[in-house]
């Protein structure tokens, strides 16, 4: 049976929040097109934002941890898990989280998939951010990688446990296998920005 998505949402906020909580208690970074919106959030930093992380290895491929309509390199020390009962979210389904946690991070790139169809990246994306409860000032870009033309998504997203609006990017590529939307949240923007590297490493090494 599905979860519904903003349920499940609202479970890994309360999830991270405990974490990020006794983290605290141990002591312990292309132009948007015509149709964007001008009131986008603050993006990264132009360092964080061109910066590729070093990769811990692939996923994708028949016989990895997540296997997927593509193949792209995780960063290095981040770890990948299949979801055994995906919820939805638009026309795609969630499928592997890559967590940043031994890497020193808080936060996922998450994976959903959908089945082949007609639409194109920029379609299964509006979808996607159609169920995406709390987004605003979503600003869309394009891209091409590994001969696989994308959409990518900046927006901001509030939940009730932010006191601010924090910034969570999105990707989003059709290839003869199906959909594909990889997801970059983060326990706030700081965090975000800091797991950015790790997005850019997934898109600029993704395959069909």
């Amino acid at each position: 049976m599905l979860v519904g998505a903003g349920n499940r949402r609202h479970g890994l906020v309360q999830v991270t929040l405990l974490v990020a909580a006794l983290g605290a208690l141990a002591g312990c970074a292309e132009t948007a097109d015509e149709g964007s919106k001008p009131d986008a959030p603050a993006s990264a930093s132009a360092t964080a934002a061109g910066t590729i992380a070093k990769s811990g290895g692939s996923i994708g491929a028949a016989g990895s941890a997540c296997e997927l309509p593509v193949t792209f390199d995780m960063a290095e020390d981040w770890t990948a898990e299949a979801v055994d009962e995906p919820p939805s979210q638009g026309p795609v389904a969630l499928v592997c989280e890559v967590d940043a946690k031994p890497a020193g991070h808080i936060g996922f790139l998450r994976v959903w998939t959908g089945d082949p169809g007609n639409d194109d990246a920029r379609a299964v994306l509006e979808a996607f951010m159609a169920d995406e409860e709390n987004a605003s000032k979503a600003r869309y870009s394009t891209f091409t990688t590994g001969g696989v033309a994308g959409v990518e998504v900046e927006y901001a997203y509030q939940s009730e446990f932010d006191d601010a609006p924090k910034t969570e990017r999105a990707l989003a590529v059709t290839t003869p296998r199906g959909s594909v939307v990889v997801h970059l949240g983060g326990l706030d923007t700081e965090e975000h920005e800091a797991m950015l590297p790790a997005f850019e490493l997934a898109k600029r090494t993704l395959k069909a």
